[in-house]
């Protein structure tokens, strides 16, 4: 009895820790921005690449790469973290966006979101929020 319940608890740890490891590699990954207007190290108010198909491109491969661990693929939450389809469009939607990209989200001193523009460009973060935009729905 003893050997099945040892083997019974080893498969139940081998089952969890492939669990674990899900999620992929949660290091933020590099963006490449190439084909994207430059915007230097002062944060712009509003997305400059609003409407841009290049920034589209670029961002939902930044968005898979950085986001989709917590946010869902294709923006939709499965109810952990935010559904970001939901973003407000426009200068509204841009100003909450580059507030929690810049400061993250702490609460209870846990982090929920880590500070994106300690590891992402600028230009990486607003075709992250270009790509959003596209997907966007109505709740």
């Amino acid at each position: 009895m003893n050997k099945k319940l040892n083997s019974t608890l080893a498969l139940v740890l081998l089952a969890a820790s492939t669990q674990l490891w899900a999620h992929g590699d949660v290091v933020p990954q590099a963006v490449n921005t190439d084909g994207l207007e430059p915007l230097g190290e002062e944060w712009l108010e509003e997305n400059p690449y609003r409407d841009n198909p290049r920034a589209v491109e670029i961002g939902a491969s930044a968005y898979n790469q950085n986001c989709a661990a917590c946010h869902g693929l294709e923006a939709k939450s499965g109810g952990i973290a935010p559904d970001l389809r939901l973003l407000e469009l426009g200068a509204s939607g841009d100003e909450w966006f580059k507030e929690r990209v810049i400061n993250g989200a702490v609460r209870d001193g846990r982090v929920y979101m880590p500070k994106m523009a300690d590891f992402l460009s600028q230009e990486a973060l607003w075709a992250v929020r270009t790509y959003l935009e596209s997907v966007h729905v109505e709740e």
